[in-house]
Parts: C-alpha cells; structure tokens; sequence
C-alpha cells in the first residue's frame, strides 16, 4: 500500500441525492419545524450511506491501545492509570466509557496493538500486539517501516472482520496524545506546540519539559515527509492500526467516529493515503483541550457535542451516538401519511444506479 496508490474510497458527494435528501427533510420541517444542526448531519449520513434511507447496524467503539517509546521521557501519567490498567478497566466495565457504550448499544472492544506489558485474553480483547510498546522517537524511529505497514495492514484487518456499519476510533496509551502531536505537526506543517497546549493555564514547566521531548523527536527526524515513514518515526502501534481501520471502514461506506487526538492523528496518516476518507468521518471529543481544538481545525471540522469533558478518549463518541441515530432517524422513520419514497440513489432517475443497496 502506497501513498500515492489509487483510492478504493468514493468521495461522497453526489448532488442529485443531496438535493433528494435537502428536499425530503425540507418536507419533513413543514410539519415538525426545523431541527438545526440536525438536519446538516442527517444529510451526511445519507451521503455516507448512498442512501435516501440511512439505517445503523451492530456499532463498534474501538479501543486501540499500545505503549508509547517516549513515556521514558517522564510523560505526565496518573497515578494507577497505565496502559494494561486502563484496558482492564475499559474490559470491566470501570470507565464511564464502558457504561456509557452499554447503555446506547455500542459493541466496546480492546485492541492490543503494542501493550508493553502481555495481557491475558478476554472475549472483548483483541490481540494484535506488534511489540511490546514503541521505541523513543527522540532517539531513533518509534518503529521500523516494516512495523508500521504491519500495523496499518493488521488495522486494515480488524476493520474488515467487524460486523455492522459504524466504527468509533479511540485510543488508549502512556504518550499517544505526544506521539500525536508530532505526527499532527510534521503533516501539517504546524508548531508542535499548538497540539500540546491543553490551555492557556496549562503548568509552563509541563509544557516546557513536552517541548523539550517533542522538539527534539523532531530535530531526529526532521526530513521525513512520507506519511508512513512520518508514522514509523514518531507514532504508536494505535495509530497506525486505526489509519488501517478508518480506510477499510471508508472504502465500505461506513460511519467513521474520530475522538481523541490520537484519532486524528491516524485520520491524518489515512487522508494522506486516501483523501477521501475524511467524508466518512465525523469528530466527537472527550476532553476541553486547545490542542484538539487546532486538531480538529485542521479538517475544518467542530465536534458533534461540546461537554467540557475530561475523560478517556473514547467517552466523547459514547455520548455522541445517540445524536447520530436521531439525525438518521429523520430520514429513515416514515411520519404519518408521508409517503415512504425511493431508499436508492438509483431510483431518484428511475433506473437503479450501479452498487446501491437497498437500505
């Protein structure tokens, strides 16, 4: 899989069905009156989906969790909450995450994509543990190129063998917010210091000792460009299997939920790969920080809900869901008298288009 290498993933536009999806919500707001900012999103869903009649199946909130080299960098890490730690927790149902995702229908899986420490299996816990943990990037690559492709392909994997129609990307990881950063600013050109800031009363001591980190992983690798190689020099195991994942799920028309910097991240790496991607894509967050703030400007997007949460990555996209099925929901459930209508693209002409599916 290279860079450059043709996309398998249709963009979504399509002006004949916006216009057919635009008409039958302007229709339904005749009778129930305007529902904002839900409308916009119903119509990306039938975007996504090729479909007048979006409908959701079997949900996936994915944890990809791995160890990351530059936590022996002394990286800020609570008390109690390692990587194995917060995998069990997420497992036992101890984060709100987890309570959260049962209570709204979402399927909560572990990915072990690079846990420095071994785990023993659990039905909810994948096993796809490229190493145990990363490298430093401020003294070498955080992986091979080898690993790196191993873990996009190992993602790739993950994401075909989930059921159902949505994916929710999270991370889980002792420096993956720093890993992401660095990867954020070199593909975008960026300071490494806007990803980091979590705000303007952030500890000036924290955010000068994760400069001096991240600044010097940078001055190491400060010519690579390529988006893989960008991955193998700074980033986590995580990463690179949610970019694997975000282009499978995209290449099936399927709901990608990105939450968390991390996520963003490896949609980064992913849209480098396939720009169109990032169509599938909506942004959900679990934490008040600047850093995701400027994360998230950079695919000129704003996050579904705004909480002031500051909780695990992955709690953002627990809470969102269910704004996601009410927006589908506009277009899917039939009120009173209405007449049902064409589910397929294809039938808006009178001729079925090639590909459809009858949702």
């Amino acid at each position: 899989m290279q860079p450059n290498a043709p996309s398998l993933i249709a963009p979504t536009a399509n002006p004949l069905l916006e216009r057919a999806l635009r008409d039958k919500l302007q229709r339904r707001g005749e009778t129930i009156g305007s529902l904002g900012e839900l409308e916009p999103l119903a119509v990306r869903i039938g975007l996504i989906q090729n479909t007048l009649k979006p409908r959701f199946r079997d949900p996936q909130l994915v944890l990809f969790a791995s160890d990351n080299g530059l936590a022996v960098e002394g990286l800020p890490t609570p008390p109690g909450h390692g990587t194995s730690d917060r995998v069990w927790q997420a497992l036992k149902g101890q984060l709100p995450l987890s309570a959260f995702a049962a209570s709204h229908g979402l399927n909560l899986s572990v990915v072990d994509a690079g846990v420095a420490e071994r785990l023993v299996p659990h039905e909810r816990l994948l096993m796809r543990k490229i190493a145990h943990g990363t490298r430093n990037a401020r003294v070498g690559p955080a992986m091979t190129i080898e690993q790196a492709h191993a873990a996009i392909r190992a993602g790739m994997e993950i994401g075909q063998s989930l059921p159902g129609n949505v994916l929710a990307c999270a991370s889980l990881g002792v420096g993956g917010h720093e890993c992401a950063a660095l990867i954020l600013s070199r593909l975008t050109g960026s300071p490494v210091r806007e990803f980091l800031q979590s705000s303007p009363q952030m500890d000036g001591n924290l955010l000068t000792h994760l400069l001096v980190v991240t600044q010097g992983a940078q001055g190491r690798h400060r010519d690579v460009s390529d988006p893989v190689e960008v991955l193998a020099a700074f980033g986590g195991f995580d990463i690179a299997m949610m970019a694997g994942a975000m282009l499978v799920a995209a290449g099936r028309r399927h709901l990608v939920m990105i939450d968390g910097l991390p996520a963003c991240a490896a949609l980064m790496v992913a849209a480098r790969i396939a720009a169109p991607v990032t169509d599938y894509c909506v942004f959900c967050r679990s934490h008040g920080h600047h850093g995701l703030d400027y994360a998230l400007n950079q695919f000129h997007a704003s996050a579904l809900l705004e909480l002031g949460m500051d909780s695990s990555d992955g709690t953002g996209a627990t809470l969102a869901w269910p704004l996601l099925r009410a927006a589908a929901s506009l277009l899917t459930e039939v009120a009173e008298g209405e007449d049902p209508g064409p589910s397929r693209p294809g039938d808006l002409s009178g001729a079925p288009a090639a590909g459809d599916e009858l949702r």
